[in-house]
C-alpha cells in the first residue's frame, strides 16, 4: 500500500491524516512542535485544533521528519506564505515520489502558487495540489467531502486520485494546476469581502452580488494565466467560493465579518486571503485584468479606505453589460 505522510499538524493536516487512515493505512502526521506532537501521541487527540476528535492508532504524530521523508506521498498542509520556508528546510530530505500541497494562496513576495513553490524546491519530484470546498471539522468527522487533485501529468493525477481517496473523501482529478490553484486562492479574497458585506449589515442580496462579481474576477484572472474555465466552475473554484462565502467556519469569512462589524479580527488565525489579495491584484495588473472587488478588499484590509467608501466605489462604477 502507498505510504502517506502529512506535514502540518494544524486542523486541516490532522483532518486529512484521519481521512487517509480511514482507508486502512498508517499515516505519519508530522509537526514541528515536539511538545505538541508528544501530547497528541499520548492523548490521541489534537486538543489545540480538533478537540474531541479521537486519533486512531494508525495516525502516528511525530516531530521527527525522517518517517515522513520515507513515505511515497507527502501532503503538505502548511500556510502558503510559510510553504517556501518549509520546502527549503525539509523538501531536500524527502525520498518519495510526490509532494502534494494542501493550502490555498499566492505567495505575496513572488506571486507563486503552492505547486510552483514545491516544484522550485524539488524539480525532480512530482508536485500536485489538493484543494476544494472543505472544512477540517467535516473531514475529521468523516462527513462526505469532495475535493480536486491537480497535477500537470494525467497519469500522475490519476495515481494520486486513487492513492488519496478515502471513505467520505472523494477526489476528482484535473491537469489544470493553474486553475485549481487560483480558484482556491482567489476565493479566499472574495470570502473576506463577503464577510465584510455581512458584518457591515449590507444584506444577503449584496453578498450574492459580491460573490457573483467576485467569481467573474476569479475567472478573468485565471483565464489570463492559462487556466481552463471549466476548472473555475468546478469544486476548486465555484464550489469552494460558495462554501467559504456563506459559513462562519471559514476563517477568511470570519476575518471579513469582524472588519465589516468594526471589531478586531481574531488573533492568531491563519487568514490566507489577506496576503493573497495584494498578490492577486499585482498579478492582475501585470496581465491587464480589471479586479475591482479584489482592489477594494485589499484597500479595506490595509486600511487605505473604509467599508463605506469601498461600497460607494463599487456601486458607482460605470454601468455595463453583464
Amino acid at each position: 500500500m502507498t505510504r502517506v505522510a502529512v506535514a502540518g499538524a494544524g486542523a486541516f493536516g490532522t483532518a486529512l491524516a484521519l481521512a487517509f487512515a480511514r482507508a486502512g493505512r498508517k499515516v505519519i502526521l508530522w509537526g514541528r512542535d515536539g511538545g505538541q506532537m508528544e501530547a497528541m501521541r499520548r492523548r490521541r487527540e489534537n486538543a489545540a485544533h480538533l478537540p474531541g476528535v479521537a486519533l486512531p492508532e494508525t495516525v502516528i504524530p511525530t516531530a521527527d521528519f525522517e518517517p515522513a521523508a520515507a513515505c511515497d506521498i507527502l501532503v503538505v498542509a502548511v500556510p502558503t506564505q510559510a510553504l517556501a520556508a518549509f520546502a527549503e528546510a525539509h523538501a531536500g530530505a524527502f525520498r518519495g515520489g510526490a509532494l502534494v500541497a494542501a493550502c490555498k494562496g499566492i505567495e505575496r513576495t513572488t506571486g507563486r502558487g503552492p505547486v510552483e513553490i514545491l516544484r522550485d524546491a524539488r524539480p525532480d519530484v512530482s508536485a500536485a495540489i489538493l484543494t476544494g470546498p472543505s472544512f477540517a471539522a467535516d473531514i475529521a468527522r468523516g462527513l462526505p467531502t469532495a475535493l480536486t487533485i491537480a497535477a500537470h501529468d494525467e497519469a500522475e493525477a490519476r495515481r494520486l486520485q486513487h492513492a488519496l481517496s478515502a471513505p467520505g473523501l472523494r477526489l476528482y482529478r484535473t491537469t489544470d494546476v493553474t486553475g485549481a490553484s487560483l480558484g482556491g486562492a482567489l476565493k479566499n479574497v472574495v470570502a473576506i469581502a463577503a464577510g465584510i458585506v455581512i458584518g457591515a449589515g449590507l444584506g444577503e442580496s449584496a453578498r450574492a452580488a459580491l460573490m457573483t462579481r467576485g467569481y467573474a474576477e476569479m475567472t478573468r484572472l485565471a483565464l489570463a494565466m492559462g487556466a481552463r474555465a471549466e476548472t473555475l466552475s468546478g469544486l476548486s473554484g465555484f464550489g469552494d467560493l460558495v462554501l467559504t462565502c456563506t459559513s462562519e467556519k471559514s476563517r477568511n469569512f470570519r476575518f471579513g465579518l469582524a472588519i465589516g462589524a468594526g471589531r478586531p479580527p481574531a488573533a492568531g488565525e491563519t487568514v490566507e486571503g489577506k496576503a493573497t489579495a495584494a498578490a492577486a491584484l499585482e498579478l492582475g495588473r501585470e496581465r491587464g485584468v480589471e479586479m475591482p472587488v479584489t482592489a477594494m478588499t485589499a484597500a479595506v484590509i490595509d486600511g487605505r479606505t473604509t467599508v463605506a467608501k469601498a461600497t460607494e466605489a463599487l456601486l458607482s462604477r460605470p454601468l455595463k453589460p453583464e
